[in-house]
C-alpha cells in the first residue's frame, strides 16, 4: 500500500506540472514535437517549390529527372521517459532530491504529451530493468507514471545506461521522443546512444545536485558512494584536494556533454539549487529556432 505522503506528493506534483504545463509548457513542446514525427507517403515527380533535401537521389537518378518524398504528420507521436533510479538519485543538498526533480520532470513532460494526444511509456532503470510501462494516454495512465517513478523500490542500486539503451532499441520499431533523464554518471554508453539517436529523437536531461560539483571548506567529513556502498574519509578544509574534486567532476561531466554531441543528442541540463522550468524552456525555443531553419 502507497504512504499517504506518497500519495500527497504525488497530487502535489499533478497540480504543479498541470499548472506549469497550461500557463507555460504546452505550446514549446507543440512547436517543437509536433509534425517531427512522420512517416513516408509516396514518391512523386519534383514540382517548382518543393524543397531541394526532400529529392530522391536514387529515384531521380533511376528515371532521369527529379522525383521527391512525400511524408505525412503522424496523427500521434510516442514519447518514452527513460527515468535512472539508482541510488545516487537519492541526494540532494538543497531542498529537493534527485529522484524528486527526476519524478517532477516526468510528470511535466508526460502532461505536455497528453495535451497533445500523445501517448506516454515509461522505462525505469538501474543497472537493470526495473519496470516498463507501455505507452498509453490518459490522466489516470499519467498518475501511474507519477507513482512509479516517485515510490519506485529498485531491486538494484548501480546504473547501466548501455544495457537501458540496448533494451530500448531492441524494444521499440517505430521513430519516438526519448528523455533519458539521469545523472549520466556512469560510462560506456556512446555506442548504444548513437545507435538510439539514429533511430528517434533523444534527449538527454542531466541532473545534478551542486556539491557534485564541489564542496565547502567544513573540515573532515565521510563520503559514501550510494552506488557501491563504498565510505572515504576527506578533508574538505584542503584547498588542493577541493581544487581537484572540482576539476574531476568538471572533467566528468565535459567529457559527458561531448559524448552528447558526438551522438547528435541534444541535453538539457538541470540542477537541485535552481528552477528546472528555465532550462526547459530555454531547450525547447533553442530547438524551434533549429527546425525553423
Amino acid at each position: 500500500m502507497i504512504p499517504r505522503q506518497i500519495i500527497q506528493k504525488i497530487r502535489q506534483i499533478e497540480i504543479r506540472t498541470k499548472h506549469l504545463v497550461n500557463d507555460v509548457f504546452s505550446g514549446e513542446y507543440h512547436s517543437v514535437f509536433k509534425g517531427r514525427g512522420m512517416e513516408f507517403a509516396e514518391v512523386r515527380e519534383y514540382e517548382p517549390g518543393d524543397e531541394i533535401r526532400s529529392i530522391d537521389w536514387n529515384v531521380t537518378a533511376r528515371l532521369g529527372r527529379p522525383y521527391v518524398k512525400r511524408f505525412i504528420e503522424e496523427r500521434e507521436l510516442t514519447v518514452i521517459l527513460m527515468a535512472d533510479v539508482s541510488a545516487s538519485g537519492h541526494f540532494g543538498t538543497v531542498g529537493q532530491m534527485k529522484s524528486e526533480i527526476t519524478a517532477e520532470i516526468c510528470a511535466l513532460l508526460a502532461y505536455a504529451a497528453i495535451q497533445n494526444n500523445d501517448r506516454v511509456g515509461l522505462l525505469m532503470f538501474t543497472d537493470q530493468i526495473e519496470k516498463f510501462i507501455p505507452p498509453k494516454k490518459g490522466r489516470t495512465h499519467i498518475l501511474r507514471v507519477i507513482r512509479e517513478v516517485l515510490y519506485n523500490q529498485p531491486e538494484h542500486t548501480g546504473t547501466d545506461i548501455a544495457q537501458a539503451l540496448e533494451y530500448l532499441n531492441r524494444l521499440l520499431t517505430r521513430r519516438c521522443i526519448v528523455f533519458i533523464i539521469s545523472d549520466f554518471l556512469t560510462a560506456d554508453y556512446i555506442k548504444p546512444l548513437r545507435v538510439a539517436s539514429k533511430r528517434h529523437d533523444v534527449v538527454a536531461v542531466t541532473v545534478t545536485d551542486p556539491r557534485e560539483l564541489s564542496l565547502p571548506g567544513v573540515g573532515l567529513i565521510e563520503l559514501e558512494d550510494a552506488e557501491s556502498g563504498d565510505e572515504v574519509l576527506v578533508d574538505t578544509g584542503d584547498a588542493e584536494w577541493r581544487r581537484q574534486y572540482a576539476e574531476y567532476n568538471t572533467a566528468i561531466r565535459n567529457d559527458r556533454d561531448q559524448q552528447f554531441r558526438v551522438t547528435g543528442v541534444d541535453a538539457i541540463h538541470i540542477r537541485t539549487d535552481q528552477p528546472y522550468i528555465d532550462p526547459l524552456l530555454q531547450f525547447f525555443k533553442l530547438r524551434e529556432r533549429k527546425f525553423a531553419r
